[in-house]
């Protein structure tokens, strides 16, 4: 029997999450290490260590904000927007099961979006967090694993999905990619779909989730993106997929940019994993042809 070394039993974890996804019983832990809460080296004793900090980090930055918050009120009006705007997000979500059960804690979900926002300078707040987050408290208990979980899974990410950061990028990558395997299609988005992948920002935004139909999906596609397998980038990967569920669609009707976008925003219920595999094989006929430098540095 081959004897792993350490390194290669990290890769050895992370790839296994990647093509077989990870059991709801493991999710929570499991992704205290996919997100860099814990090292995949430490022992038990290190991880208690560990979340003890973290626990006492989160909340020296509540007592920090408190301090503040009069000051916060007082002096920045972006501060009064940004409250309501998270206030309004979280007023429309539903909180409760078909059967009347509580499912999320609005409040708590308000602070640590508000704390978020104070602490993390360069992702601020943006409308899509409220839901995101809301993912994480669902996956975890306390306070201080749903902050940092979000934290660290915005830096793994590379703020991808943060608009003033990543999406630009991301859409502009997409259109180098249509370009680059489907010059058809990309013609005909230049012609009538003007503007259509543009306006695919919420898909980044969100991180694709009202394409799925159940949380479990969601999880599924974020984990591996998590991975960094198989490629950097992969979300553009996945958003060009989804395209191609409308592009015969689109060359056969002569679809106009609203048509294509609104056919785009009707994809929902989709499965993650036939869409991670639909999303592999791209990534497989990419790496067959000699891509252009912006592509290469994007995404190997």
């Amino acid at each position: 029997m081959t004897t792993l070394s350490p390194e290669n039993s990290v890769s050895a974890r992370r790839s296994a999450s990647f093509i077989l996804g990870l059991h709801p019983f493991v999710r929570t832990e499991a992704w205290k290490f996919l997100t860099g809460y814990y090292s995949w080296q430490s022992s038990q004793d290190e991880r208690l260590t560990v979340d003890s900090k973290r626990r006492k980090n989160y909340e020296a930055l509540c007592q920090m904000y408190e301090k503040i918050l009069p000051l916060l009120e007082n002096m920045h009006r972006n501060f009064t927007e940004t409250r309501n705007n998270i206030a309004y997000d979280i007023q429309r979500l539903y909180d409760k099961d078909p059967l009347g059960n509580v499912l999320i804690d609005k409040k708590k979900l308000e602070k640590l979006l508000l704390l978020s926002y104070v602490c993390n300078t360069k992702a601020e707040y943006q409308q899509g967090f409220h839901e995101m987050v809301l993912l994480f408290q669902l996956m975890v208990e306390h306070d201080h694993e749903i902050f940092w979980l979000f934290q660290f899974f915005l830096q793994k990410t590379e703020h991808s999905c943060v608009i003033n950061i990543g999406v630009a990028k991301n859409l502009d990558m997409l259109n180098r990619l249509i370009s680059f395997l489907d010059p058809l299609f990309a013609e005909h988005l230049k012609g009538k779909g003007a503007g259509a992948v543009q306006s695919l920002f919420p898909w980044f935004c969100f991180y694709f989730q009202s394409a799925f139909k159940s949380f479990d999906d969601v999880w599924r596609l974020w984990e591996v993106l998590l991975t960094g397998k198989p490629c950097r980038n992969f979300q553009v990967l996945v958003a060009y997929s989804m395209l191609q569920m409308v592009r015969q669609q689109a060359l056969l009707e002569s679809m106009s940019g609203d048509a294509i976008l609104l056919a785009c925003f009707r994809l929902i219920d989709l499965d993650a994993d036939q869409l991670i595999s639909s999303a592999c094989m791209v990534y497989a006929e990419l790496i067959q042809k000699e891509m252009p430098q912006p592509l290469k540095d994007f995404f190997l």
